[in-house]
């Protein structure tokens, strides 16, 4: 119980992770052509129009790994006082935030893009906590 305590804000950022991660990558599974036909739609006249199901397959995996990330990283700090994990799903995270800004910038969806930026404070914060 002590670690919680000790690391109760690096704690809530994973799961903060978990929750923005992994259920973006399981919507995107669940529901694979709904998402393939809005961003077909979304990236239509940009370089990037016609990679759209290799760009949702690889955001897809990026996210449920990081997802998984978050969990190892909770439990390996709750149980073996280790943050290896919670630095490696926040950096994960990170990186693939920076993924889906540079698809919104690409799309000229500059609100989109405004919008993922509240997202990485938080993440490159976790990072900064954990290196």
């Amino acid at each position: 119980m002590t670690n919680l305590y000790n690391f109760i804000t690096e704690i809530l950022i994973l799961l903060f992770i978990l929750i923005t991660f992994f259920q973006s990558g399981i919507d995107k599974a669940t529901d694979w052509k709904g998402n393939i036909s809005w961003l077909k739609d979304h990236f239509k006249g940009t370089f990037m129009g016609g990679m759209v199901p290799l760009m949702v397959g690889i955001i897809m995996i990026l996210e449920i790994i990081t997802g998984l990330l978050a969990v190892l990283g909770i439990i390996w700090i709750l149980l073996y006082n280790s943050s290896a994990w919670a630095f490696y799903a926040s950096l994960l995270a990170a990186i693939t935030l920076l993924m889906l800004l540079l698809g919104q910038r690409v799309a000229k969806d500059y609100a989109g893009a405004f919008t993922i930026t509240g997202y990485f404070v938080v993440v490159i914060f976790g990072v900064f906590l954990l290196s």
